[in-house]
């Protein structure tokens, strides 16, 4: 992969890196080998193919297909190494993520609503609507006591400090 796929390719970001390569490993292993005498794509998947059967998707499925994640207090959830928004309104700190193909999709921690859905961000964090309130009711920050400046000068102490033996420029 490295001498081949790599070599004098350039891309944006991680993800379209890894389209790339996916999409040229499926070419790569649709290929004729003359070592192997066969397509190893099509006996890779008939091999596979007598050993599996569909999913039934029970509620234990879909709670393991949608790990639980704790909200940090930004009001974050970190998936897949990305962060993406969750509504203030919703008062849990956990909640629960899936992915189908390039949509995040983060749930209750019951699985009874969906909060928000993000496409998959390519690295910076993914806000949502309602993340913050913004109500005139809360402001962002306001001072609970007013602010009040006093400067004024302070004697020097009158007990000599530890260090009077170093003050060469004293008087004897």
């Amino acid at each position: 992969m490295k001498g081949n796929f790599l070599a004098g390719r350039s891309f944006t970001d991680l993800d379209a890196l890894n389209r790339e390569a996916a999409l040229w490993c499926a070419e790569q292993g649709g290929r004729w080998r003359r070592a192997a005498a066969c397509v190893p794509m099509r006996e890779h998947e008939a091999a596979c193919s007598a050993n599996t059967r569909p999913l039934e998707v029970t509620a234990e499925v879909e709670r393991y297909l949608c790990p639980r994640r704790k909200i940090s207090f930004d009001g974050f959830v970190s998936f897949e190494g990305h962060r993406y928004g969750v509504p203030y309104w919703y008062g849990r700190r956990e909640c629960r993520v899936s992915r189908e193909g390039r949509v995040v999709h983060i749930y209750s921690d019951d699985l009874s609503r969906e909060l928000v859905a993000h496409a998959v961000g390519a690295g910076a964090d993914s806000w949502c609507e309602g993340q913050w309130e913004t109500s005139p009711a809360q402001p962002e920050e306001l001072p609970t006591q007013p602010v009040g400046t006093v400067v004024e000068q302070i004697a020097p102490p009158r007990a000599k400090p530890g260090f009077e033996r170093f003050d060469f420029g004293r008087a004897e």
